[in-house]
This record gives structure tokens, C-alpha cells and sequence, in this order.
């Protein structure tokens, strides 16, 4: 059913459900936009189990049998997602009947937009029906696509959401999403809005980590913070093309892998480190990579603006956040929970809003965050 074309609830509680590049689970939250100002009533997430997690993973990159493999994956998916939102309102106490929609965003594994064709493609794993069913809640899913099929990247799509919930009038703010992917939402004091992708927030960290140490992340940046940066890797990694391109642009695994610092590591003659001191200088250079291609990003395009709020896993890493600080001199760097929301609620929020949206049929005008050639309504809707 095309978004819109379903009668409209009387009741605005969402649920907005996201896993991220990152591969680390699915975060949910129950949203009431019809409350003044809206809340989050709820929060919970939870770990993919871990045949689910490689498989994802895996389906990043070319494989055999892969349709076959991705429907059953999809399916995982929707499992995973469904213990969610039975969390959510257990936690809460309410009815599946009295939740409008689901927005679930699903699980990206290729993200080529503009390319081939000229057109390109977004692909997020999900089984919205399947989620619809086991739930008994509407379901709004395939945010991405239509973006891309008017011109645009298909993401960064939270940035109106952003300037929804943080938005103050006659204040500009900059907002950075700091998952597997870095994303930067730019306020302006005039109500402007734009965004767009950085490049690698924390998946390079996480690969790395969990390649040498066989831990998903790195606790707090501890282990980046006991080594040193390695200028000329850093180097390496700073000329990317994709750092130097203009807005609007997007990325994920498709670019930056554990494949892509390989490659990079190779060409500096560091392919075949074991020593742990190394192992942790690279840790510490990849973190200093995020953090100084987002503060160039600011720089770049922000001007003037003089506080960065900070959202997603990489928010809670202090020593990616005091590196941020330290290349933003002028600019106070805190974490979205400065501003009345937990940085792991921010991406779920989000599509909890973009699902609200797509019910009410409001086109999203992310012509100047996405390079779409107008406003579009956003997502299908899959009736309970």
C-alpha cells in the first residue's frame, strides 16, 4: 500500500526500530508524538544472535546463494526486530493496539545509490509482512528507495527529524551520528536544514577490535588511547576521494570495510603486524580518522556554528569524543543526552518520526540533504 493511503489513527504512539552498519542489534523505542512537547516512552535493544550477526555481515559482500540467503536472513530480521517491540510494550504496559505504526528501517547490506544506472539502488534487508504479523501492528518500511529513485543518495534521511526534535528557533546547531557510518545534520538559526555522510563513525574501529582483541567494540576508546597515531596511515586514510567529494553524498560497508584498511595497511607496510603496540597505533589512528574527517566536515560546512551534539554508539566512546573536542577548538562538543535524549534512542527515534510521517502522507523535502529533485513521502505502509 502506498504511504498515505491508509485512514490516519487518532492515536500518534510509534515505535521506530534500527540496526545499523555497526551490526550490533537492534535499538527500539516507543515515541508518543502526540503528547506536548513528544516523548519517548520507552527504550530497549537487543543483540543479534550471533548466526544472525555473521550472516549480515556476511551478506555485505558477494556470496553464493545469496536471494535465498538474504530472504532467510530478512526473517531473522523481523524475529529479532518483533522481540523488540514486544519489549517495548511490556515495558510500558500498553496494548499492540493502541501503537500507530512501526517504522523499521531494516538492515542495510548495499548501498549504491547514482551509480551503474544513474540511478543505483539501496537495499535494506527486512520482512516488513512478516513483522506486521507476528506484531499485529502496521508496519512502514523501504524509507531509502524513493529518495533514490528522485535523484537522491537515500541518506542521510534523519536530518529533519533533527531539526524536529532540537531544532530552536534563531539557534543554528550541528548534530553528528556517530553509528558504523558518520552522519552530520547542519541547524541553521534561519530554520535551514542540510546533512549528509561523513564517512566511517565507528566500523573500522569495530572491525579492527573485534578482529585482534574478539571484542565488538572498544570499551570507552580505551584500547585507542593507549596507542599513538600513526601519521603517515593517517594520511593514507585522509586522501579517500570520498572525504573530498561535496555534498550530497552517502557510503557504507560497500566502501569502508575491514577490506578497504587492508588495502590501505598494504600500501603502507603494515600488513603484517602482530605486535600489540601496533595493533592498538592503528586503533588509535582509526579513531583519530573519524574524528578528524567529521571536525573537517564541521569546519567546512558549518561555519559559525559553535556546538556539536553528538548521537549513536560513538557518543559514548570518551576518547573519540575528546579527540572530536580537540580538533573543534571553539566548538562545545556534548553528547544528545545533554538535550533530553540518550544518543542510542536518537536513530530509532528517528524513523519512530519517519513512520509518523509517512502515515500522515507529508512528503520529506530533502532536496538539500539528499540531492532528491523534490520532496517525497517516504516508506510503504504494510497494514496489521
Amino acid at each position: 500500500m502506498a504511504a498515505g493511503a491508509q485512514q490516519v489513527p487518532n492515536n500518534r504512539r510509534f515505535i521506530g526500530l534500527m540496526s545499523g552498519t555497526s551490526l550490533d542489534g537492534v535499538d527500539g523505542v516507543l515515541a508518543d508524538f502526540g503528547s506536548q512537547p513528544p516523548r519517548i516512552l520507552a527504550h530497549a535493544s537487543a543483540p543479534f544472535p550471533e548466526a544472525l550477526g555473521r550472516e549480515l555481515l556476511a551478506l555485505n559482500t558477494p556470496g553464493d546463494n545469496e536471494l535465498h540467503r538474504a530472504a532467510l536472513a530478512g526473517n531473522g530480521l523481523a524475529k529479532a526486530y518483533a522481540g523488540v517491540v514486544e519489549a517495548l510494550l511490556h515495558m510500558t504496559g500498553l496494548p499492540a493496539s493502541s501503537v500507530c505504526a512501526i517504522g523499521a528501517h531494516g538492515q542495510t547490506v548495499r548501498h549504491r545509490p547514482g551509480e551503474f544506472d544513474g540511478t543505483g539502488y539501496t537495499l535494506q534487508l527486512n520482512q516488513p509482512a512478516l513483522l506486521a504479523e507476528l506484531t499485529g501492528i502496521a508496519v512502514v518500511a523501504d524509507f531509502r528507495s524513493r529518495d533514490v529513485a528522485a535523484g537522491g543518495q537515500g541518506a542521510p534521511l534523519a536530518p529533519l527529524f533533527h531539526r524536529a526534535w532540537f531544532g530552536e528557533p534563531g539557534q543554528s546547531l550541528a548534530l553528528l551520528n556517530l553509528g558504523g557510518m558518520a552522519n552530520l545534520t547542519l541547524l541553521g538559526a534561519d530554520g535551514g536544514c542540510s546533512g549528509f555522510d561523513c564517512g566511517p563513525g565507528n566500523v573500522l574501529m569495530d572491525g579492527w577490535c573485534s578482529r585482534h582483541r574478539g571484542q565488538a567494540f572498544d570499551d570507552a576508546g580505551a584500547w585507542a588511547a593507549s596507542g599513538r597515531v600513526l601519521p603517515g596511515l593517517l594520511a593514507r586514510l585522509q586522501a579517500e576521494p570520498f572525504f573530498h567529494k561535496p555534498p550530497p553524498k552517502s557510503t557504507g560497508r560497500d566502501l569502508f570495510g575491514l577490506g578497504w584498511l587492508d588495502a590501505q595497511l598494504t600500501q603502507e607496510g603494515l600488513s603484517r603486524m602482530t605486535d600489540s603496540a601496533p595493533l592498538a597505533d592503528v586503533q588509535a589512528t582509526l579513531a583519530e580518522l573519524t574524528a578528524s574527517t567529521c571536525a573537517a566536515d564541521l569546519r567546512g560546512h558549518g561555519k559559525g556554528i559553535t556546538r556539536l551534539v553528538v548521537c549513536g554508539g560513538g557518543a559514548l566512546n570518551d576518547h573519540l569524543m575528546t579527540r572530536l573536542a580537540a580538533r573543534l577548538p571553539g566548538v562545545e562538543v556534548m553528547s544528545t543526552s545533554t538535550l533530553g535524549l540518550h544518543p542510542l534512542q536518537v536513530e530509532a527515534a528517528a524513523f519512530a518520526w519517519l513512520g509518523w510521517q509517512a502515515v500522515e502522507g507529508q512528503a520529506q523535502p530533502l532536496q538539500s540533504i539528499t540531492g532528491a529533485k523534490g520532496a517525497r513521502v517516504l516508506g510503504c505502509i504494510y497494514p496489521a
